[in-house]
């Protein structure tokens, strides 16, 4: 019997990540995403983990380097910031039971 791949590319993406601790959020399941900020060759980039965390291990206070309070699914399939800049989505794929997404920030947005 062949084997179910591992790693499966999503479509349907969360419509809200709101900040719910220092590099935490929250999507409107209100499942938990862990932030990881990277930059490669000078493009700004956001790496997002889906990760259960108990909301009692998420402090209720923010970090004060932290600039993205919120990201808002666009009807053009990118997520717009509460700074207003536009970041498309490089990849939002599950593997091995994990959702993992890049964000990446455009350019001139």
């Amino acid at each position: 019997m062949a084997e179910l791949p591992s790693k499966v590319h999503l479509h349907s993406h969360p419509i809200c990540l709101m900040l719910r601790g220092p590099s935490v959020y929250e999507d409107e399941n209100q499942r938990t995403w862990l932030q990881l900020l990277m930059e490669t060759g000078g493009v700004l980039q956001v790496r997002l983990r889906q990760e259960g965390i108990p909301s009692g291990y998420i402090s209720l206070t923010t970090s004060p380097l932290t600039s993205i309070t919120m990201w808002t699914l666009h009807p053009c399939g990118q997520y717009v910031d509460t700074m207003c800049r536009f970041w498309r989505i490089v990849h939002h794929v599950k593997e091995n039971g994990v959702e993992e997404m890049i964000l990446e920030l455009k350019e001139h947005s």
